[in-house]
């Protein structure tokens, strides 16, 4: 969830740049989700996890959950997990669900449908994205109000990198933690040591890697933009003027679906990408 702030010379530079991939809505939920702010598509179940925030943005209201859709875009269970506060960012690791919940991780196991555990981190104010590692079974979170990245293990946090302005999306990729600072998608190796990948107009929101070294990236504003290994990007999607915003993606790189949480718009939607 980001606000948008535009660059009208990298909009310019954008307009230069042959546009070489285009989205088609596949379908479109009504507008019954209680505020959708991520996806995260359960591929062997044909089912997507959705954060539901049902209040303020960052309330510690109860009134937050996930809930499930089937890959169709079917409702399965609006009410899955319930009496969360603000959920946002989601990762799994087998068949535990982890979901940002302001200054906590809560632990879901998908097994039991039930919230298995409550990781809080102190000093955390504003907990956004999730990626995991499922090698090393690592948790990344990412605090846009303290611009910090934590990393938990066996349910330990840690603080992995602190500085980071508007610190949102995160994906981990073969060893590498990308992540939104603000306009900037970043790379951070295994050292630790930051290369800037692009920049982008607006403030980052959600990151999925295409699988070829390419980006897949969500402005809150309502803007989806391809993003290439080199840094230059296209507009595949710009909901502004129909007042949806676009949260925290999901993708499915075999298909090449993207799923689109709408978040005020109250609605997911899956795009083809081609």
């Amino acid at each position: 969830m980001k606000t948008i702030i535009t660059s009208i010379g990298l909009f310019l530079a954008f307009e230069c740049f042959s546009q070489k991939h285009t989205i088609t809505k596949v379908w479109e939920t009504d507008t019954v989700l209680a505020i959708p702010e991520s996806v995260l598509p359960d591929f062997k179940n044909e089912l997507l996890y959705v954060s539901l925030i049902d209040g303020e943005g960052w309330a510690n209201d109860g009134k937050g959950g996930v809930a499930i859709l089937s890959t169709n875009g079917q409702i399965v269970n609006s009410n899955w997990i319930t009496g969360l506060n603000a959920p946002k960012g989601l990762g799994r690791i087998g068949n535990l669900l982890y979901v940002a919940d302001n200054d906590e991780v809560v632990v879901v196991n998908t097994d039991r449908h039930a919230v298995q555990e409550k990781i809080h981190i102190k000093g955390a104010k504003r907990l956004n994205d999730i990626a995991v590692d499922s090698r090393s079974k690592a948790v990344f979170v990412a605090d846009s109000k303290t611009g910090r990245i934590w990393r938990i293990v066996d349910y330990r946090p840690e603080l992995y990198l602190d500085s980071i302005k508007g610190a949102n999306g995160l994906k981990f990729v073969k060893g590498n933690l990308f992540f939104a600072n603000g306009k900037t998608l970043m790379k951070a190796d295994a050292g630790k040591q930051l290369s800037r990948v692009a920049e982008l107009p607006s403030g980052i929101d959600g990151i999925e890697p295409v699988g070829n070294g390419d980006f897949l990236v969500t402005a809150w504003s309502g803007f989806v933009y391809y993003v290439f290994s080199n840094g230059q990007f296209e507009i595949l999607l710009d909901t502004r003027m129909e007042k949806k915003n676009a949260a925290d993606l999901g993708f499915d790189p075999h298909k090449r679906i993207i799923y689109v949480p709408s978040f005020n718009g109250k609605t997911v939607a899956a795009y083809q990408l081609r």
